[in-house]
């Protein structure tokens, strides 16, 4: 079968890979689409910490089952929960598996999604309602992300709020936020095509380039700045700008992996006890609650979904992302256009 492997730095090369082997409590998937994540990005140059080569990409993927099993039925639409945690550390040992000591994932750890099939246990899938379309189903997994950073940052209603980053995380923070009922979310980003549709969503978009963020903020909040405040971006200029953004007693929640030491303004830290906080993955919980939110925001995420990819032409999807005339916000590769 066809499958887009990571040959190493900058390699993906589609192709011909062994059929997949059924194993004990495993059902058959025929892969429908694979989402492409920041962590997908990251193999693809060769700076992710624990993917080898070869390895098949994504952990993003909605499957239709292919054959009846124990808990689903042929026909049925699914998605898996692909976080692998040891069960043995104390993280997994007091209800946190989700940030296991040795966390792995399906398509970093072990073959993913984006391939005509795959075998995945049984326990980890979850079925997608009916009426909810292929598109806005794939985006359950990037969902659930959010879920969790929302419960992570202590926002309340009617907060004031503040994305930095409109790639696909920092553009489904601010619809949830606005979903959950922030009274203005603001986000940030150079990209004059990502701040359209985030203006389309209902969110206040604010190019940095051309404006500054915190005065933008400030202006509408009297002065006092933002209730809550979610770091998307990964870049060093946010992580400094946060805390002059965030008001006294006010929430900065870290959702983007930084990849290096930043500067951050620690003395706001202190003098307007701000409350700072990371975020991860998800727990099952959360996922489920992905599953569900789906429902409610299916026209919102298909609308995430800015390019479907054919399996036949995957290898050239990493330049598209890279390429900003492209405007990409989240593309997914169909694994059965091949």
């Amino acid at each position: 079968m066809k499958a887009l492997v990571y040959e190493g730095a900058k390699k993906a090369v589609l192709e011909e890979v062994e059929e997949p082997k059924k194993r004990e409590g495993t059902v058959k998937l025929d892969i429908k689409y694979c989402g492409i994540c920041g962590s997908d990005i990251g193999i693809y140059l060769g700076t992710h910490p624990r993917a080898k080569a070869p390895l098949v990409f994504g952990h993003e993927f909605l499957g239709i089952v292919a054959e009846d099993g124990q808990k689903f039925k042929k026909g049925d639409r699914v998605v898996p929960f692909p976080l692998l945690s040891c069960g043995q550390c104390r993280a997994c040992r007091t209800g946190n598996e989700h940030v296991c000591n040795t966390l792995g994932l399906i398509g970093i750890d072990k073959d993913g999604g984006v391939c005509e099939r795959i075998y995945v246990d049984e326990n980890v899938l979850y079925k997608v309602p009916d009426g909810i379309s292929d598109k806005a189903a794939t985006v359950i997994e990037p969902l659930a992300v959010i879920v969790r950073a929302i419960h992570q940052s202590g926002f309340k209603t009617m907060d004031t709020c503040v994305v930095i980053g409109a790639g696909p995380i920092g553009m489904l923070t601010g619809i949830v936020l606005k979903f959950a009922g922030a009274s203005k979310v603001f986000i940030s980003d150079v990209a004059a095509k990502r701040l359209d549709q985030a203006r389309a969503f209902g969110l206040i978009p604010v190019n940095p380039v051309k404006e500054d963020l915190e005065q933008v903020v400030k202006d509408a909040t009297d002065g006092e700045g933002c209730d809550t405040l979610f770091e998307c971006s990964g870049a060093a200029a946010a992580a400094m700008q946060m805390t002059d953004i965030t008001r006294v007693s006010g929430n900065i929640c870290i959702v983007s992996v930084h990849k290096a030491p930043h500067e951050v303004m620690l003395r706001d830290v202190n003098f307007k006890e701000q409350h700072i906080v990371g975020t991860r993955v998800y727990t099952r919980e959360e996922f489920k609650e992905a599953v569900e939110l789906s429902g409610l925001l299916e026209e919102q995420l298909e609308q995430v979904v800015t390019h479907v990819v054919p399996l036949k032409d995957s290898e050239k999807v990493f330049d598209m992302i890279a390429d900003g005339a492209c405007g990409t916000i989240k593309v997914i590769v169909d694994c059965q256009d091949r």
